[in-house]
């Protein structure tokens, strides 16, 4: 993705809509967590939420010192390399991917949500929905389709408009006994069955509004010099936005008495109330669903470039690091969608049971980051050090609490799933990392004294002798020059060997041909005992298997044929020193 100098108002597009869209869903979430200690419960939904609005703050602050120092870009894995070393990195790097690829499914089955909530009949389908979703933003990725400031313009503003529009007419309206009669209340407040784990996992639940808020100091080099303070006023626009319309969402569905249900989302809920069914609310709806499709796509940047940078770093299989034919890093892309779609199928396309995987990558890595920043000023001692260390060590104290809190109520929501995963992850990018470090090892030059030994015998495997041989012998023949070419004939019926003797002799090749009886027909044992004959006298030989292979013009025509060189093929691929060659003859029609 091409993000080349931004102005802020473009930036706060671009990188918004993943931050902005969690607060779609995290009231919703902070409610269907109070619902289990009955209605009462709900009236503590308010605070819940200034709570995490003060978190956010303080998460928000905290990045800004990120992003100042880092003006190239600071994602939580290049931070916490820089700083407190690889291991604590690759966590980081582990959590960020995971974290992606719950982004997609998260994003779109909300967004699915948002479109079910508008309209019910479609609520059976939402896995369908879900599922031709993920697949056309990788269609869409996979074409070369880019972002653009002003594609994510639109939407996002959209969204901030519709929902700051929403609140802001909802308390006026309330206020002046606008709004017609509903038969619900304004929630009361009570204590019976609350206890503190509960307010703790509704706390956690709520966190999910912080999703996403790191995404701008992943993409601080796209900025408008000065990059830094550039990116610190998009940080703080986007803390303002997400703070104000969070706290009003929360504020209308505690004061309108909203009660949470699997048919409808609380947004859908909202604008009910406060707009009825016509076209603000449909207006509503609709900014969400384009908001979440938006946060969805923002993996597609983010997943494959992840990607790239650890390949570049021998820690993920170098395919990932490989642009396709439109510049896009396609390996990423479809991996991203896989498991996207894997995770959809698997929870059903449920928002509330995808979500407590969720937040924690999310917290990982915004805790790394800080910690990572923490070490950075205490080891540079850069102006202004002091207060600095104060500000990114609390972020990092308040998300690695958060962090641990959601470990512990969740875990058992399918947290654990998260759990398990990041280290298996780590444990495969360690696995990778050494394979790579043996293969330099093993090709490096720099025990290499002169030029090893090379001997070399060229052998022509035939089944008969026709045109396609003949192409076969004159290419080896092109490789004679220090190399003995022969030819090799399986014996796997008696009477045929007179005459493809006979036809080898009339051809007049000048190369011998060397017949190998088969006693049990079979075509490879003979020919890897022969190869190793010739092998065992010279440790240094290295033997090249010419394949004559004629290809019929017809796909369906294989069919009528042996597939024998594939099998050669496959017997000699993890053989040392042996090569495979194929020389096709193409069939006329």
């Amino acid at each position: 993705m091409r993000l080349a100098m931004l102005k802020r108002a473009l930036a706060l597009a671009v990188f918004a809509s993943d931050p902005l869209s969690s607060v779609a869903y995290a009231t919703e979430e902070i409610l269907f967590v109070l619902i289990l200690a009955g209605h009462a419960a709900l009236s503590y939904s308010l605070p819940i939420a200034i709570g995490i609005a003060i978190l956010l703050t303080i998460v928000v602050i905290s990045y800004r010192q990120t992003v100042a120092a880092y003006p190239h870009g600071g994602g939580a894995y290049l931070v916490a390399k820089d700083n407190i070393g690889i291991t604590p990195a690759l966590t980081a790097a582990a959590a960020l991917l995971v974290d992606y690829v719950l982004t997609v499914s998260v994003s779109v089955a909300a967004g699915i949500a948002a479109l079910t909530s508008a309209f019910p009949p479609l609520h059976p389908y939402r896995v369908v929905l879900c599922v031709l979703c993920v697949a056309g933003i990788a269609l869409a990725n996979l074409r070369g389709v880019r972002e653009s400031g002003r594609l994510f313009a639109a939407p996002t503003y959209f969204f901030v408009v519709s929902i700051l529009g929403m609140v802001g007419y909802g308390i006026v309206a309330a206020w002046l006994g606008w709004l017609p009669p509903a038969p619900y209340e304004p929630h009361k407040p009570g204590l019976e069955g609350v206890g503190l784990f509960l307010f703790l996992r509704a706390y956690s639940a709520g966190c999910t509004a912080l999703t996403g808020v790191e995404a701008v100091s992943n993409g601080v080099s796209a900025l408008k010099p000065p990059e830094g303070r550039n990116a610190q006023a998009v940080m703080t626009t986007l803390g303002i936005l997400a703070i104000a319309m969070f706290l009003g969402i929360s504020y209308l569905a505690y004061d309108f008495g909203i009660t949470p249900s699997p048919d409808e989302t609380v947004v859908s809920k909202i604008a009910h109330r406060v707009f009825g069914g016509g076209i603000p609310y449909f207006a509503v709806q609709t900014a969400t669903l384009l908001i979440l499709v938006l946060a969805a796509n923002t993996s597609y940047a983010d997943f494959p470039r992840l990607s790239s940078i650890l390949a570049r770093d021998r820690f993920v299989p170098r395919q990932f690091a490989n642009q396709g034919d439109r510049l896009v890093f396609s390996n990423g892309i479809l991996v991203l969608s896989g498991f996207a779609i894997l995770l959809v199928v698997a929870f059903a396309g449920d928002t509330h049971a995808l979500l407590p995987l969720y937040a924690i990558g999310v917290f990982i890595s915004f805790t790394l980051s800080q910690t990572g920043m923490v070490r950075r000023w205490l080891r540079l001692r850069e102006k202004g050090w002091r207060w600095r260390v104060w500000v990114n060590g609390i972020g990092a104290a308040a998300t690695g609490i958060v962090m641990l809190t959601l470990a512990f109520t969740k875990f058992l929501e399918g947290a654990w799933i998260v759990v398990v995963v990041i280290p298996l992850i780590i444990g495969l990018f360690m696995v990778m990392h050494r394979h790579y470090d043996e293969v330099a090892h093993e090709l490096s030059l720099d025990a290499l004294c002169g030029l090893p030994p090379f001997r070399h015998t060229v052998l022509v495997l035939i089944g008969d002798v026709h045109r396609g041989v003949v192409r076969a012998v004159q290419y080896a023949n092109t490789l004679a020059t220090n190399a003995a070419v022969r030819g090799v004939y399986v014996e796997t019926d008696p009477a045929r060997t007179a005459k493809v003797e006979e036809k080898w002799a009339k051809c007049d090749f000048g190369v011998p041909l060397v017949v190998l009886t088969s006693p049990y027909r079979s075509l490879l044992r003979p020919l890897l005992e022969y190869i190793d004959n010739l092998q065992s006298r010279d440790d240094d030989m290295i033997v090249t298997v010419v394949l004559p292979e004629f290809i019929p013009r017809r796909w369906w025509q294989h069919l009528l044929h042996n597939q024998t060189a594939l099998l050669v093929k496959a017997a000699l691929l993890f053989r040392k020193n042996t090569v495979v060659t194929d020389v096709p003859y193409l069939l006329p029609r």
